[in-house]
């Protein structure tokens, strides 16, 4: 198999896009980890049809594959209506900022917003391709089962976003996991500030970190970990941790700090917005960070 380089969410970032294809050996495969778009605040030139262009070239030239992300779900949801006549993802004040660079690109619901959003739902929720498995936020063996007896292309379907948007059948909560991962709720009176600045009550797990038993040290995308407590999680109940002998599996998803870094020899997030970074993946069964390559 020729090297697979790994690349997680580029927001819309066409030069951190550029640097990551850079990056790959030139007889090597790609594989985009979802998040393709909607580019944050520290995108200084936001290129949401640039990106996808040349993403989508890749795609259909035979050198890429990407697994759908959050961001691409919100979006098919955002510009669609349901039934009632109603977005299947409210256009609320909140949804429009996350979502700004991709409608200022396309619009809300025109003809080409919706032929975007049409090509993503060809990306599969996730991938195993035997040695390896990719997935945008979170590995889950029963949520993959529930989903595939459905979809064993792991493809959504347009008949199925009204559900999933509602996010109450076990499909479509199924679905919400793995491209959001797993949270508890925090223990009361306790919360947090998310990088928008919105008051939290619930913290996303490791699922790999089935060592870290503390709220401060099992949590993710807390941008001061400080605000959480150094005490124990009493229920880790709804959290799957991955198996040690489970194939090496990569995410994207949870804006993590520090330095790029392989935490478990079989599963590795790579999503690091102020270091960024890819994953040159030869066929190992343990991962190593020397095959980390900061971009």
């Amino acid at each position: 198999m020729p090297p697979l380089t790994i690349i997680p969410d580029i927001h819309a970032d066409a030069d951190r896009l550029r640097r990551s294809v850079v990056a790959a050996p030139p007889a090597g495969k790609l594989a985009f980890l979802g998040d393709l778009i909607d580019a944050g605040p520290d995108v200084s030139r936001p290129a949401d049809l640039e990106v996808l262009q040349e993403v989508r070239g890749l795609v259909e030239g035979g050198r890429a594959q990407v697994v759908m992300g959050n961001h691409e779900l919100n979006a098919i949801l955002f510009h669609r209506v349901g039934r009632d006549h109603a977005p299947l993802r409210s256009r609320s004040e909140k949804n429009a900022k996350q979502h700004r660079s991709f409608c200022d690109a396309f619009g809300v619901g025109t003809p080409e917003a919706l032929y975007w959003t049409e090509w993503f739902l060809e990306f599969p929720l996730w991938l195993d391709l035997g040695g390896v498995r990719l997935v945008h936020a979170c590995w889950n063996d029963e949520d993959i089962g529930t989903i595939s007896t459905r979809r064993p292309d792991a493809r959504l379907r347009p008949e199925d976003l009204e559900e999933v948007a509602a996010k109450t059948s076990a499909f479509a909560k199924a679905v919400n996991n793995l491209l959001t991962g797993p949270e508890l709720r925090l223990p009361d009176g306790v919360s947090f500030r998310d990088k928008g600045g919105h008051e939290r009550h619930h913290a996303r797990i490791a699922w790999w970190r089935s060592q870290e038993r503390t709220w401060r040290r099992a949590s993710l995308s807390i941008p001061n970990p400080d605000e959480l407590p150094d005490t124990e999680i009493n229920s880790f109940d709804g959290v799957q941790f991955y198996s040690a002998s489970s194939p090496p599996v990569f995410v994207g998803h949870y804006k993590m700090l520090g330095e790029p870094t392989v935490e478990v020899p079989n599963a590795v997030c790579l999503d690091y917005p102020k270091n960024p970074c890819v994953y040159i993946w030869q066929g190992e069964a343990k991962l190593s960070g020397q095959l980390l390559r900061c971009i």
